[in-house]
């Protein structure tokens, strides 16, 4: 082998060792390139679905917030009708019962009051007041209960009907008064039931 042919050999040698070495290089770069933008993938679809949560989060609390704003409002809606509806309700109780205040069963119930509140005085001295529109009530309650210890008077302030009662030696007030009855009542009352009530 002459010296041409062996510059030749070691030529492609060089070449050859070079082209190699040169395409390891190439897929060690393609390697690194290829994991370092998987990972770039990986980042960025981790920053996005965080993105995405923290947005559904903050839509889920806006949601929240907007819909507990529109039941509050509601709830606000609800409560006046419920009030206004009340305060008709009621009135229309006390018109019934200045119409029962008219027939013989209301007598009769004035009476049950006061023999109740009577019986549960004892011999304790006790005043008993009955509504000023019940003037014509107070000779026969006066005549039916005749103990010394009870006296009975006409109320200066007005309370629909009923009587009051008054045991000062007890400190007690035995209120059967309508106006007490259905303020009580009133307090108390509440609309139950869904929409058909």
């Amino acid at each position: 082998m002459n010296t041409e042919e062996k510059l030749q050999h070691f030529y492609d040698l060089s070449i050859e060792g070079a082209l190699e070495d040169a395409k390891q290089l190439i897929e060690t770069r393609q390697n690194t390139l290829d994991h370092l933008f998987d990972e770039h993938v990986e980042a960025t679809h981790r920053q996005a679905k965080a993105e995405l949560k923290a947005e559904s989060d903050k839509l889920k609390r806006n949601f929240n917030k907007e819909i507990s704003a529109e039941q509050l409002q509601i709830r606000r809606q609800l409560s006046a009708v419920s009030d206004k509806l009340k305060d008709k309700l009621f009135l229309e109780v006390v018109d019934k019962l200045t119409v029962f205040k008219e027939t013989p069963e209301y007598k009769e119930m004035l009476l049950r009051q006061v023999g109740a509140a009577v019986d549960f005085a004892g011999s304790d001295p006790m005043n008993i007041y009955i509504d000023a529109t019940d003037e014509q009530f107070l000779e026969l309650l006066k005549n039916k209960f005749t103990a010394e210890h009870i006296a009975f008077y006409l109320s200066k302030e007005p309370f629909g009907g009923g009587m009051r009662a008054v045991i000062r030696s007890k400190n007690i007030l035995i209120d059967d008064s309508f106006l007490s009855l259905t303020s009580e009542a009133k307090e108390k009352f509440t609309f139950d039931g869904g929409p058909t009530i």
